[in-house]
């Protein structure tokens, strides 16, 4: 089928637009500079100089400002896809399930996720998220203990010139360490952090499910239409003028030319749900383990090639999580972060 065969190179082009972003934005010169910059070098006998030039001052000035400085250009984007998802939904679905005798409640459930999610996103995205800073240096660095492996005392970040305490990353986006940092994320556009880390968690899970809400009420209106239509009893007339039952592929396509925006709109938040399903198991197994994102890059390292100094250089250095105290105990502190206070109590 065209169709099937142009949707799938949609999702794949989606996906793959996805991966060179989070590839590009880890990256000093992103991939995308220096494919722009061969690409030019081979075609300069035929380029303008003129054009050249321009060229060399996109990649070189607008890709890094993209993704090592803090934009709102991803924020943007990201209202933009909910607004246009929820425009559809409430354009279209909501009044064909309403006249389909839909319960209210599951038509609203959507929207009461939709009003979470947004409550979430701007605590997470405004708030602080553990910036470091001379006056609350001392009483961080004792919060949580040096592990000797991944963390160890008397490291001295060279942007901030300060002493770096357990679990905190210098963030280069931001400019600044940051405590417990797990990561500095694009479509907040702020780090997330010992004292975000609760409303980002939130945040992803109630993202993750309004996208299976809206997935689930749209299948459930595309399955209704169906069944009231009875066309999986019914037969077509292919090219050549044979009859065949009706089909799954046949009655996508079919789905498509009569709801197209439905059908499509639909396509886009199976995979979002797909993908921020696995993003947000990610994250709770983080959770549950007490880690954050760092840490976790960082202990696949290893094991491998580093040495503390003072072990034989033939003993690997192996990794070991000491800031785990049990899933309800871990979980309780991504909500309710400790402080040099409660360490010194226990």
């Amino acid at each position: 089928m065209d169709f099937l065969t142009l949707f799938l190179v949609y999702l794949c082009f989606v996906l793959i637009v996805t991966a060179l972003l989070c590839l590009c934005s880890g990256r000093k010169e992103s991939f995308l500079a220096r494919s722009v910059n061969r690409a030019s070098q081979v075609l300069s006998l035929v380029i303008p100089t003129q054009l050249q030039r321009l060229t060399q001052r996109v990649t070189h000035r607008g890709t890094p400002s993209l993704f090592h400085t803090r934009s709102c250009l991803f924020v943007v984007l990201h209202i933009a896809l909910q607004a246009a998802v929820f425009g559809e939904y409430t354009w279209e679905v909501f009044g064909y399930c309403w006249e389909l005798q839909f319960h209210l409640l599951l038509l609203l459930l959507p929207y009461l996720l939709l009003a979470g999610n947004v409550g979430c996103f701007l605590l997470c995205s405004r708030a602080n998220p553990g910036i470091i800073t001379k006056s609350n240096h001392a009483s961080l660095v004792k919060v949580y203990a040096y592990d000797g492996v991944m963390f160890q005392r008397g490291t001295v970040c060279p942007t901030c010139t300060m002493e770096k305490p357990a679990r905190s990353k210098h963030c280069s986006v931001c400019r600044t360490c940051v405590h417990r940092f797990d990561h500095h994320c694009v479509w907040l556009n702020n780090c997330v952090g010992a004292s975000n880390a609760g409303w980002f968690l939130l945040y992803l899970l109630s993202l993750t499910a309004t996208a299976a809400a809206l997935a689930a009420l749209t299948v459930a209106f595309l399955s209704r239409v169906v069944l009231l239509s009875n066309v999986m009893h019914s037969t077509y007339l292919d090219a050549q003028g044979q009859e065949h039952p009706v089909e799954i592929p046949f009655l996508v396509q079919h789905l498509f030319l009569t709801f197209p925006r439905i059908v499509f709109m639909l396509g886009f938040v199976i995979l979002l749900t797909l993908v921020l399903g696995g993003y947000s198991a990610f994250s709770l197994y983080l959770a549950f383990t007490n880690q954050t994102t760092n840490e976790w890059c960082k202990s696949r390292r290893f094991g491998v090639s580093h040495h503390l100094s003072s072990q034989p250089p033939d003993r690997q250095l192996v990794y070991k999580n000491i800031y785990s105290k049990g899933i309800w105990r871990n979980l309780k502190e991504i909500f309710r972060p400790p402080t040099a206070l409660e360490r010194k109590k226990k």
